[in-house]
């Protein structure tokens, strides 16, 4: 994948599975350094770390912790010295209907989902200098709303939300902030039952899942030079469901 990003630095959240980690991978093999976390899978992040080989780091961090945030972001000022572009990916589904959730559940889905992308970016700030990107893994399912997943929902419309107030507060740094709001997508390690997969493949417009390589084409795209006059937009990669 060439998306113009030999060189860069990138900090991408969530990186030992699905959407975070095709990133990683397509970002390295770009010829950019990068620096990912998780947080407990220890034989994934090993496989990982084998794989991307020396120049990159993956590091253990809960988002949800404001130490761990600090912590992650010095990893990246002592391994890389500043950032071109922070990729927020990691995140939580959530089930449940209104009458059934709980404030440890609702808690739990918007902790990881949203408190944590605002908590990690104003510990990356520092690290992030003219020109460089922040880019926000959504939900095209914020945008259309999905029954007995309120929460979830929520937290991804207020990363849409968060990503615009950014892109206008931002620009002026020449700081560009986007989003990817990604659709269902193909999973190895959690598939969703046949039946499943076969009605929301018919429900969208290609007639099928996405893979986690073509959203992080988008995620990409956004973090590098050729698209380095689009800030505020988020590009929807669902297969047109």
């Amino acid at each position: 994948m060439d998306a113009a990003l030999a060189g860069k630095r990138l900090l991408v959240t969530g990186g030992t599975r699905g959407v975070g980690r095709a990133t990683v991978l397509a970002a390295a093999g770009a010829g950019a350094r990068v620096v990912t976390c998780y947080h407990h899978d220890e034989a994934a992040a090993a496989a990982l770390a084998a794989r991307l080989g020396p120049g990159h780091r993956v590091v253990k961090a809960d988002l949800t912790r404001p130490e761990d945030a600090a912590r992650l972001a010095a990893e990246c000022r002592t391994e890389l010295g500043g950032l071109d572009a922070l990729v927020n990916n990691a995140g939580v589904d959530g089930h449940g209907r209104l009458e059934e959730l709980d404030d440890g559940e609702w808690s739990r889905v918007l902790g990881l989902d949203l408190t944590a992308v605002f908590v990690l970016t104003q510990a990356c700030l520092h690290l992030l200098g003219p020109g460089s990107a922040i880019v926000n893994v959504a939900a095209s399912a914020a945008l259309r709303g999905v029954p007995g997943r309120s929460h979830y929902t929520a937290a991804k419309a207020g990363v849409l939300g968060l990503t615009r107030s950014l892109c206008k507060e931002l620009g002026p740094r020449r700081v560009r902030v986007n989003a990817v709001a990604p659709g269902v997508l193909e999973s190895d390690g959690d598939p969703l039952p046949p039946p499943v997969a076969e009605r929301v493949a018919r429900m969208t417009a290609l007639g099928r899942l996405g893979r986690p390589e073509e959203v992080a084409a988008a995620v990409l795209y956004l973090a590098g030079d050729l698209a380095g006059y689009l800030t505020g937009a988020t590009l929807t990669v669902d297969g047109g469901i």
